[in-house]
């Protein structure tokens, strides 16, 4: 250990200080018999090693190294275990007096006042008992200081360390003394904090974290482990952290206290991470090159950069989950997560504690400590409320409020939580005609249908069937170990013709099934589900029947499709020949020719 080296300087002072008041030459060598200070010849010796470095040995400086005692040497030049240099000529002490250096009863260097000159030697000599005294005490002082000094080095070696700790932590980190002043932060907490760091260090706690219970730490001297608190300073919206406080102990009380935070949403994306296990989608898993897809995913992708608030709206089995999802994808939100709740599959009394969660004690049954809800768990990324026409009136007062204000209150709770969601909706009902009829809010509805999203239920667009039941048999064939050269053209015939009211799902469950019964390398006719074969020949489409034929009926259905949904009115029409991208006068002429015309008066 450095030893004497920490207060170098000063000893040199002090050496050369005492020699120029007892008019002595003085050395002083640390626990290694290196040379840390001295005066007259002594000085060009500082740093080399007295006696050849041998501590082993029996010279004077060793000795008192080894013994802790002090000597009087009269006569070095004939005293033999005075010093190997004395005996080569190449110095001429005449006398000397050392002393030990003892720290915490541990020997850190030697103290020698040396004489050159009969006067100095004399000074000594008549003197030693003073001297010795004087030694001892000057020993005493260079210890304390070194010990002093230690410390202090310690200190910030330990600070250092600490520093150097604290940026290695993911979390927050703040460490403060027993008065609550902050000693050390770390770049993570000066961005969780969104303070500067010389904004922190200096400041106590209370003066840019209010309210605080860390502090009672202090007082109590108990830890407290992952507690929620609300971070909330003047003008600034409120933080959600996790924190923890850990006492740093003392004698009587507590020295001071390590507190570690971080972004509550940051824990809650590590359980999603962990528990999830649905796959992410992209637009290029939505299969479809039909116009009317073309222009939905073209739609949601345009829209998929913002943070909008989203409504899908579409039949059951149309894929309206899978769109949410790859809006997610293609958003700057794509990292957080997204969470999928099915507001028609939770019981009422559960749905509001699922959705805002709930505090310990909530009710019967709640869990002691609460519990985190939806909202919560999808914050910094994207909620999809599934089925939202089945949501109470109470909860879509409730659910406009978060829309609002971007914050949500716990069932039992009186804490105003701040999340930050984007929120996608959908529904396979007329949310406009439950409004009409006061079982859906209309305040509520004009928030979510920010940007309305419409899917195309399959019977719209058949053209992509073929596509759709490609994938499908990739999916399913290797899962029961066959393999598959295509479909035979009956079999397409006939799901081409099929209504599919379960749209894509449905179509995913028949090639399943088929794909189960099928006996050679293609999917048959007889391996197609019953319900398929037989409501496919109730519609206009025949097996079997002449391409025109099929082509015509074909275009009907689309066009049947279409007028179902902008409806038979000028600006209806204007819509749907702008979506088919063909012209005003051959729709009315299509419209014409497969006898649609009657049911598209212009209203």
């Amino acid at each position: 250990m450095p030893g004497l080296l920490y207060i170098q300087s000063m000893v040199q002072d002090l050496a050369e200080a005492i020699a120029a008041a007892l008019s002595v030459e003085v050395e002083i060598v640390d626990q290694d018999l290196t040379v840390v200070a001295g005066s007259g010849f002594y000085t060009e010796r500082i740093g080399q090693k007295e006696e050849m470095g041998l501590l082993d040995s029996d010279y004077l400086y060793a000795r008192t190294l080894r013994s802790g005692k002090s000597f009087v040497v009269t006569d070095p030049i004939s005293d033999p275990e005075y010093d190997p240099s004395s005996r080569e000529g190449t110095t001429k002490e005449l006398a000397e007096i050392c002393s030990p250096i003892i720290m915490d009863n541990s020997i850190i260097g030697v103290i020698g006042l040396v004489a050159f000159s009969p006067v100095q030697k004399k000074i000594l000599l008549s003197k030693t008992e003073a001297i010795l005294s004087f030694l001892q005490h000057l020993s005493r002082f260079l210890a304390a200081k070194v010990s002093e000094s230690e410390a202090v080095e310690r200190l910030t070696v330990l600070s250092n360390e600490l520093t150097a700790i604290l940026e290695t932590i993911h979390e927050g980190a703040l460490a403060i003394n027993a008065d609550g002043v902050v000693t050390h932060c770390n770049t993570t907490a000066e961005k969780l904090l969104k303070l500067n760091r010389c904004e922190i260090i200096g400041k106590t706690l209370e003066d840019f974290w209010p309210g605080t219970p860390a502090l009672q730490v202090l007082k109590t001297g108990k830890e407290y482990i992952e507690k929620e608190e609300i971070y909330q300073t003047k003008g600034r919206r409120g933080m959600h952290f996790i924190v923890s406080v850990r006492p740093i102990s003392g004698r009587e009380k507590p020295e001071g206290a390590v507190i570690s935070f971080r972004d509550i949403s940051e824990a809650r994306r590590l359980i999603y991470d962990l528990s999830s296990t649905v796959m992410d989608y992209t637009f290029e898993d939505i299969i479809g090159e039909s116009i009317v897809i073309k222009n939905v995913k073209e739609q949601a992708l345009k829209v998929a950069g913002g943070n909008s608030t989203v409504l899908i709206t579409g039949e059951s089995g149309t894929g309206k989950e899978i769109f949410a999802r790859a809006i997610h994808q293609a958003s700057s939100r794509h990292e957080g997560p997204f969470i999928s709740v099915n507001c028609g599959a939770i019981p009422e009394t559960l749905l509001e504690s699922e959705l805002f969660g709930y505090e310990g004690g909530a009710f019967t049954g709640a869990r002691k400590e609460g519990k985190s809800g939806k909202f919560e768990l999808a914050s910094d990324g994207t909620i999809f409320l599934d089925e939202i026409g089945e949501m109470p009136l109470h909860l879509q007062v409730k659910l406009l409020h978060v829309l609002q204000n971007r914050e949500v209150e716990r069932v039992g709770g009186s804490k105003k939580i701040p999340v930050d969601v984007r929120i996608i909706a959908a529904s396979n009902r007329d949310l406009e005609q439950m409004m009409q009829h006061g079982n859906f809010r209309k305040d509520l509805y004009f928030r979510l249908s920010v940007i309305p999203l419409h899917i195309p239920p399959l019977k719209e667009r058949r053209e992509d069937i073929p596509a759709l039941v490609e994938r499908c048999l990739a999916k399913y064939a290797p899962m029961l170990n066959k393999v598959f050269s295509g479909i035979e053209q009956e079999a397409m015939d006939c799901l081409l013709c099929y209504g599919w009211p379960g749209n894509v799902r449905e179509l995913e469950n028949a090639v399943e099934y088929a794909v189960n019964m099928a006996t050679g390398d293609k999917i048959s006719l007889p391996s197609l589900p019953p319900r398929v074969k037989e409501n496919s020949q109730d519609q206009a489409v025949k097996v079997g029947a002449p391409l025109k034929e099929r082509v015509r009926e074909y275009e009907k259905m689309i066009l049947q499709g279409y007028l179902n949904r902008y409806g038979s009115s000028l600006e209806g029409k204007n819509e749907i020949a702008e979506k088919l991208e063909i012209s005003r006068a051959t729709l009315y002429r299509k419209l014409s020719e497969l006898g649609l015309s009657d049911k598209t008066r212009e209203e």
